[in-house]
């Protein structure tokens, strides 16, 4: 039996066990499984470690980052983002991928106009440094909104949403069951122009979304990227089986 499964913090919402499980049964696949692995801290990926039936995992928040120490090698994907959200077990070498990038590009591209040439994004963790990676290859400019950083929440004003025509969340405010948070942002300049990206694909319309489909903007979740990430990481195990 080869194991597959998530490595993350609080993560009996995802809908990734679900998805593989699915994956298998569809696919007659009898000899794999998949689950989710909750960790309180990164160190406990070590006694995971020790499974002898464990052939990949994917990694999502808060370890994308934290994980990189505990890994043997990166692909050079994964080395330039500087996140990990897949990781390959194979002749007891630990090998990090980044799937995140590939299923945000493929997701964002049928939805950007001309006029998308500027981007907020919002927060700085592990699936931000993919966001960054993308829009960097897309020949976007974007501005990183944080708490602390340069350019923070309060700072955001009529001109600064104006001139950014395409705003993705990457923070995780609006995750269920958190269903009424939203990030702090004005949306009362959010206009028809927009485009709205969150990464959070439950729930299926954040509080995020709702404010920018009410302003009439154009608005995406998160579920397709997921869906192909989680695609491009069984093809990567796939190889090594």
């Amino acid at each position: 039996m080869k194991n597959f499964g998530l490595i993350g913090k609080n993560i009996a919402y995802s809908f990734s066990e679900s998805h593989f499980h699915d994956k298998f049964r569809k696919a007659n696949i009898t000899n794999s499984t998949y689950q989710l692995f909750d960790l309180k801290s990164i160190s406990e990926v070590e006694e995971l470690f020790q499974t002898k039936e464990l052939k990949g995992f994917n990694v999502t928040i808060p370890y994308k980052e934290e994980i990189i120490p505990y890994l043997d090698e990166l692909s050079p994907e994964a080395q330039k983002i500087g996140a990990v959200n897949c990781v390959k077990i194979q002749n007891n070498k630990k090998i990090g991928f980044n799937t995140d990038a590939f299923g945000f590009e493929n997701s964002l591209k049928p939805l950007l106009e001309k006029h998308h040439q500027k981007a907020l994004i919002l927060g700085d963790g592990g699936a931000a440094k993919a966001v960054k990676f993308i829009l960097t290859k897309l020949e976007i400019d974007y501005q990183s909104v944080t708490r602390k950083g340069e350019l923070r929440f309060p700072d955001l004003d009529k001109e600064i949403i104006s001139e950014h025509p395409l705003i993705i969340n990457c923070t995780p405010v609006g995750t269920f069951p958190d269903l009424e948070a939203s990030p702090d942002i004005p949306y009362q300049f959010i206009t028809t122009s927009h485009l709205l990206y969150d990464l959070i694909y439950n729930p299926e319309k954040t509080k995020f979304l709702q404010l920018g489909e009410i302003k009439g903007a154009k608005i995406k979740n998160g579920y397709e990227m997921l869906v192909l990430q989680a695609e491009k990481s069984w093809e990567i195990w796939s190889q090594s089986l």
